[in-house]
């Protein structure tokens, strides 16, 4: 299985929360869970958790390497910019990564390395795997909630994902 590409700062295991999500599915094809992914516009349409987005660069709707964008989500409101963005080009794991963080004194600065692979498995089906590595006191409360609200919120927006571009499919 492949892995993320953490940097240290991000290590899971030495951060103040860590969750990681995944799915397995079939009858989708990876170009189409990618462009989903990367394109902005239709985060809302699948996944309740991700408003008020805002990219600056205002050509399109879609991430590009480096680019920094705006958006609110479990209650706060993160700028962040790509890290990583790898298409799934040639059978290579696709790769979405970006930094976030919310700027803030002691009790409220948050910083997030959230990732995402997208990869090819045999028989047609589809791994996609989300981690997310978490630091500050905002992130050690989260981690101390049950049920884990990240944990659950990630699960959702890949769930999320899946099924809007398999019914996107079926209306093709």
């Amino acid at each position: 299985m492949k892995t993320i590409n953490w940097s240290t700062d991000y290590l899971p295991g030495k951060t103040d929360n860590f969750v990681s999500n995944e799915v397995i599915t079939s009858g989708v094809e990876i170009e189409d869970i990618w462009n989903n992914l990367v394109d902005t516009s239709k985060w809302e349409k699948y996944y309740d958790n991700a408003t008020n987005i805002d990219l600056n660069d205002k050509e399109d709707t879609k991430l590009h390497f480096a680019e920094t964008f705006h958006f609110d989500t479990f209650g706060f409101p993160i700028d962040a910019q790509v890290m990583e963005l790898v298409a799934p080009d040639d059978g290579e794991v696709a790769r979405l990564a970006w930094h976030g963080w919310q700027n803030g004194d002691s009790e409220t600065q948050f910083d997030v390395y959230h990732a995402f692979l997208i990869e090819k498995l045999t028989d047609g089906r589809i791994r996609l795997l989300t981690q997310e590595s978490q630091v500050g006191k905002p992130a050690a409360k989260l981690s101390k909630q049950e049920p884990n609200p990240m944990l659950n919120g990630h699960q959702k927006w890949l769930d999320g994902l899946v099924k809007y571009t398999k019914n996107n499919m079926e209306k093709m």
